[in-house]
């Protein structure tokens, strides 16, 4: 029976079915929320290559990262096209120039995301622009060039503040306020020059940030002509699909604001923009950083000095962004290596085991990446130390004596929260919708400056007693090439931590990437024979000059995004390539699981062999999807279960369907806990089974 010949007549819908009205928090995200259904967004579409990534990846996982690196051809065609683009260099160079002339009046340089593109701003300031001054000012011989308090220059500030990098604070995102506030806690003022970074091209706190910077510019012509100098908005969405955002095209239409648009395509995974949006923004920001160094130095040092700090050519967007496609290609020639550790990852879980990774110079990379596993995939957020048993899949370290040295090394600088005497009486007086007020408040008593207390990732004894490896475990240290020659040193954190994993029987390995050859990185490790039993991983990168490591920092990030990516995948936290674990924490994720639960399903009953099997079944609608996704949250059963509330959704209302009668939320989570979503879904989806790629 064709699907227009079917009779729904006395089909019962899927809320009759389950006894279910919409709750007042559905309803009114239904007709009062649509600025935050998104699915129309170009970065919330399935990628064609990835199609069938979870499938693929489970068979072949060589075949399933290569699937991954693939999508970031789009990045390297993006820069390919913008090297030719004279009208995107121009503002590259104007935002140059702006720093320049803003570090000699004294000024700040702001970068502001939330999310993914917060931890973006705190790699500008904390991987980047503080150790390259840091070291400097460390050398005599350059302090004269320096000006004063370079290093403090570049502020690098997330939705939520410092704690946010642990996880998101919920309800912050949502709201215009919190950015508007950020941008005046932090003393921004006219002259500052603001970079305010977006994957999607509509976070409302990111909007409110960059709003209150152009408020500070007066409205006159002459005015607007000098604060598009100092304000950068950066985004990863066409134009015409954010128009129809009010908030976005508040933006898109301000005559006081450059517009940097770096759009891509679809993600690997469908809407994680933690991967190609994030990747694009990290690589285009960090050249201008490093363009602006050069800049400062040359003025002082001669090519000889120059080249002592890296420098060994003179820095050009258009010869830079062509760069990209070649480490790319470095990243695929070695896809069978990453692919060995993501076995590796993946086998520690489904043992039950966990990983604990170390750090140094590539630390904040590593922490962002395990950091963004866990909204995106469903999982605990790192742990607290006031937690008992460790729920968190895996845990970061790096060389330091207590918790306070450890946020030190991660972030360059002291610990930087929310003042709640600050905050408090404007979200409290000023957010007129009840719920988004209410969970803003409960967020913000989880944003000041006591959260550091709570979180420690030194590799410290009190730490190992605390979360020790256990046998069977995962010890997996991560690194530079120039930090290679330490690996060797009597007494040095890699020695210890390969000892202990050694001590308690856990699995060790290695991975590692630079400018070295391989031949060269076997040659030094061959003296530590505490790693003769490790997997050694070594991703050599063509990198004619990288003086602040962006480079290197961004191959890890590729590296590590398709690694645990992959890892989820072959674990069932994916299914094709969509985003079936969401964690659907603030509005926009709401959107997209409520997408998902109305997508997954209607693929299924829409199918031939489901007619054949079960007859007609109406499909779903949006409004249902999500009376369905918020009976789910607000179900005390599903939240013991730990569960994905997209995957219980999908499967309870599918269950509800093929028996057409009421199903409880246990056998859901029953279903999913047995089988998985995946496995489900292919008994009534055949194309699911497909390995097209």
């Amino acid at each position: 029976m064709n699907k227009s010949e079917m009779n729904y007549s006395e089909v019962k819908s899927l809320l009759d079915l389950l006894h279910l009205k919409p709750s007042e928090l559905s309803l009114d995200y239904v007709k009062n929320k649509s600025q935050f259904h998104l699915h129309h967004l170009l970065t919330e579409q399935r990628h064609p290559l990835t199609w069938n990534l979870s499938q693929v990846i489970k068979k072949d996982p060589e075949k399933g990262i290569r699937l991954i690196l693939s999508v970031d051809e789009d990045i390297a065609r993006k820069l390919e096209a913008m090297a030719e683009d004279k009208a995107i260099i121009k503002k590259l160079e104007q935002a140059v120039q702006s720093i320049i002339q803003a570090i000699k009046r004294g000024n700040k340089i702001f970068f502001y995301g939330c999310g993914s593109t917060g931890r973006l701003a705190k790699f500008m300031e904390s991987s980047l622009w503080r150790p390259f001054w840091q070291k400097l000012k460390a050398n005599s011989r350059y302090k004269f060039i320096l000006p004063p308090r370079i290093e403090e220059r570049v502020i690098g500030e997330m939705t939520g503040g410092d704690r946010a990098l642990i996880s998101a604070l919920e309800g912050f995102e949502d709201l215009e306020l919190i950015g508007r506030l950020q941008v005046a806690d932090r003393k921004i003022t006219k002259g500052d020059v603001v970079f305010c970074i977006t994957e999607g091209g509509e976070t409302s706190s990111v909007i409110g940030a960059m709003l209150a910077a152009a408020d500070l510019w007066e409205k006159d012509r002459a005015n607007q002509a000098k604060a598009r100098k100092h304000l950068y908005f950066v985004y990863n969405n066409p134009d015409q699909l954010l128009n129809s955002l009010e908030r976005s095209l508040k933006i898109l239409t301000h005559p006081g604001i450059t517009k940097i648009n770096l759009t891509t395509g679809p993600q690997a995974i469908t809407g994680s923009t933690r991967m190609q949006a994030t990747t694009i923004e990290t690589f285009v920001l960090g050249l201008i950083l490093e363009k602006v160094i050069y800049k400062i130095l040359a003025a002082h040092l001669n090519k000889n000095e120059l080249i002592q700090l890296g420098f060994r050519k003179k820095v050009s967007f258009s010869q830079e962004f062509l760069t990209f496609a070649r480490i790319l290609k470095s990243l695929f020639f070695h896809s069978p290596k990453i692919a060995s550790l993501t076995k590796l990852e993946a086998k520690t879980y489904q043992k039950g085991k966990k990983t604990t990774y170390l750090a140094k110079r590539a630390l904040l990379t590593v922490f962002i990446d395990g950091a963004e596993r866990s909204p995106t995939f469903h999982l605990s957020p790192l742990d607290p130390i006031n937690l008992k048993n460790r729920r968190c899949l895996f845990q970061v370290w790096t060389e330091a004596k207590n918790h306070l040295e450890a946020w030190q090394r991660l972030l360059g600088r002291n610990f930087r929260g929310l003042d709640f005497n600050f905050y408090q009486p404007y979200l409290a007086e000023k957010i007129d919708d009840p719920y988004l007020r209410e969970v803003a408040l409960q967020s913000l008593l989880k944003a000041g400056n006591d959260q550091q207390d709570l979180y420690d990732f030194s590799f410290s004894l009190k730490n190992i007693q605390r979360r020790p490896l256990h046998r069977g475990d995962l010890g997996l240290m991560v690194g530079f090439n120039e930090e290679i020659k330490e690996l060797g040193k009597k007494n040095s954190s890699w020695q210890a931590f390969a000892k202990l994993a050694q001590r308690k029987k856990a699995s060790l390995a290695l991975l590692f990437t630079g400018s070295e050859s391989e031949k060269i990185f076997k040659e030094k490790i061959r003296s530590c024979p505490f790693l003769s039993q490790a997997e050694k991983i070594y991703i050599p990168l063509p990198l004619s000059q990288d003086p602040l490591g962006l480079r290197q920092q961004l191959a890890l990030k590729i590296i590590l995004n398709a690694h645990s990516t992959g890892v989820m995948a072959i674990l069932g936290r994916v299914v094709g390539n969509t985003m079936t674990a969401v964690n659907p924490s603030n509005l926009k994720l709401i959107g997209r699981a409520t997408y998902l639960i109305m997508n997954h399903i209607n693929d299924a009953v829409t199918s031939e062999l489901w007619q054949k099997k079960y007859g007609p079944a109406k499909p779903v609608s949006y409004a249902e999807a999500n009376a369905l996704l918020f009976d789910c949250l607000e179900s005390s059963v599903c939240q013991m279960s730990e569960r994905s509330e997209v995957e219980l959704s999908i499967v309870r209302a599918l269950e509800a369907l093929r028996l057409k009668r009421f199903v409880p939320w246990e056998r859901a989570i029953r279903i999913i806990e047995k089988q998985g979503l995946e496995a489900y879904l292919c008994r009534f989806n055949p194309k699911l089974r497909s390995l097209q790629t």
